[in-house]
């Protein structure tokens, strides 16, 4: 259980009208620290954005223990699927340079096949990955591969890993890397569907999602530490990564993913604000516009309808837009 790499972000719609804000913040320190000492969570960051701004955040814990340096609101980390939403705006950015078309058979853009091999005459969209009803599913322990020490051997390039489990020569293709169930009918969230949109964006924007990130969001929305890779941040400001086993807590290596648009943005809690307050304000942070507003639309909107949604979803208590959702 990895218990430092996770970067938790509040958002409170609404506070309790007759408690200050000085108490409600105080009820939040109260709130955090009692589930760290309960989970043995070393260090975390956490925000509040009212009406499109940043009201509060704050760091709590360490980012190394054993030094005692704290957990501030500047300390970066992996942020795991939150990274799924950056991958989503770059997606809706190439829609918006229309580079892309989220209902266009995928095999229009790759090098290599993509079918369900129990519907193989059905096409599989961009707008099925990021809703996770694509029919493409994580196999394990294939996907659990896909993650890598950085002084270790990376396993493959992410194009060579989707390769590998998706064409049929590849070597870890299977059946079982589908449900048996029709492309757009059924929901099943999918990490290896997410890293084949981002790396469909790649194929057609000519560049990395890195360089597209930055050029597309993180310099506009001046995100000077976010990434997709170590070499891309100060690593002076990474926090130490901690996993409990039974009741001990050990420092685990920094690691990278090869499925990177999955789970593989690093960042902090203050500059994660300024990208959540863009989508919040249709595309908008301060004077910068990083989509348009109609484009946030599309990618906000739900996309589930009672005529066009997965056949296990109930409206009432689930929907989603592009690479986010909602439990209501």
């Amino acid at each position: 259980m990895k218990i430092n790499s996770i970067l938790i972000h509040f958002l409170f719609l609404q506070l309790t009208l007759n408690t200050s804000f000085a108490q409600s913040y105080s009820n939040i320190d109260s709130l955090v620290i009692a589930k760290m000492k309960e989970t043995g969570i070393v260090g975390m960051g956490a925000a509040i954005i009212i009406d499109k701004k940043l009201v509060w955040s704050n760091g709590y814990g360490y980012a190394d223990k054993e030094k005692k340096i704290p957990f501030s609101t500047s300390t970066i980390m992996n942020i795991g699927s939150i990274s799924k939403t950056f991958t989503g705006v770059c997606l809706m950015k190439a829609v918006e340079m229309g580079l892309l078309n989220l209902d266009e058979d995928i095999n229009t853009y790759l090098p290599f096949k993509v079918s369900n091999p129990y519907f193989p005459e059905e096409k599989i969209t961009l707008r099925q990955l990021s809703t996770h009803s694509s029919s493409v599913i994580d196999r394990h322990p294939i996907y659990a591969q896909t993650n890598y020490l950085t002084q270790g051997k990376q396993p493959s390039s992410l194009g060579e890993f989707l390769r590998d489990y998706f064409s049929s020569t590849g070597k870890y293709y299977s059946k079982d890397n589908f449900l048996n169930q029709k492309p757009g009918s059924f929901r099943d969230y999918s990490n290896i569907g997410a890293s084949l949109a981002g790396f469909i964006v790649e194929l057609k924007s000519g560049k990395n999602l890195a360089t597209f990130g930055k050029e597309n969001i993180f310099k506009p929305l001046n995100m000077k530490n976010t990434g997709w890779s170590l070499k891309e941040v100060d690593q002076k400001l990474h926090t130490k990564l901690y996993e409990k086993k039974d009741t001990s807590i050990k420092v685990i290596p920094l690691y990278e993913l090869t499925s990177y648009p999955d789970g593989g943005v690093i960042t902090s809690v203050v500059e994660l604000s300024n990208f959540f307050i863009s989508l919040l304000n249709n595309g908008r942070y301060g004077r910068t516009q990083i989509l348009k507003s109609e484009t946030v639309g599309e990618m906000i909107r739900f996309q589930y309808t009672e005529k066009n949604k997965p056949s296990n979803v109930k409206l009432t208590q689930l929907n989603s837009g592009i690479f986010w959702a909602t439990k209501m």
